[in-house]
């Protein structure tokens, strides 16, 4: 029961990204697009659901259960941003497959290599957003944390594999390539979003340890 809610946990994360997705392919201005796509985010953190990308960057802090928990969460992000993009093709708005073709087009020629760095690069922001919605003692600290995180990966064109499960869901244009693509792209996330978190630890052992000295 227990690997049961955390699937359908992480598929309302994917169908919340989803959502993100669509409204980000029906705007024509970026800044726009990039702002609404971020109440994805948002309602995953306020209503704690399991999203992959944030879940990944506290692997190292928690036990073996949770780092088993990871590929259930991928799982049912995927289930849920695919979920959304079906329904999605049900609808009048189905002409948003259009642009996310385009964009598909552009992972699919892009090298592994530069997927996975600008998957590193991408998770590297959402832990600073997730985090500093965690932690900032003010609202106004949490919401910015969210926003300005993930506008900025936006525009920056890094790679977040959930929001990219959506955008080659809605396109129809999964393939054994596809999928090795989004699993590139996840492993980038996963250095990504606990390469601060280690830094972190290690800064704050190195501190420990001068203060133990002195």
């Amino acid at each position: 029961m227990k690997y049961l809610k955390t699937f359908v946990s992480a598929i309302i994360a994917g169908m919340c990204i989803g959502m993100g997705g669509i409204v980000f392919l029906s705007l024509e201005n970026k800044i726009a697009g990039a702002f609404f796509f971020t109440t994805g985010l948002f309602v995953i953190c306020l209503y704690k659901f399991n999203l992959f990308t944030g879940k990944v960057c506290y692997v190292f802090q928690k036990d073996k259960e949770y780092a088993l928990n990871l590929p259930i969460i991928w799982a049912g992000n995927l289930a849920g941003a695919w979920l959304i993009a079906m329904l999605t093709q049900a609808t009048r708005i189905n002409g948003i497959s259009e642009k996310a073709s385009t964009i598909c087009q552009i992972k699919n020629d892009d090298s592994f290599i530069s997927l996975f760095i600008l998957g590193i690069l991408c998770d590297i922001l959402i832990y600073i957003a997730v985090e500093g919605y965690a932690t900032s003692p003010y609202e106004i600290g949490k919401h910015l944390s969210i926003f300005f995180g993930v506008m900025v990966f936006i525009f920056c064109g890094f790679e977040h594999c959930v929001a990219d499960m959506f955008y080659y869901s809605v396109a129809g244009m999964w393939n054994g390539d596809a999928l090795l693509r989004i699993v590139i792209i996840s492993l980038g996330n996963a250095v990504g979003g606990v390469f601060i978190p280690l830094l972190r630890s290690f800064l704050e052992e190195k501190n420990t340890q001068s203060e133990v000295k002195n």
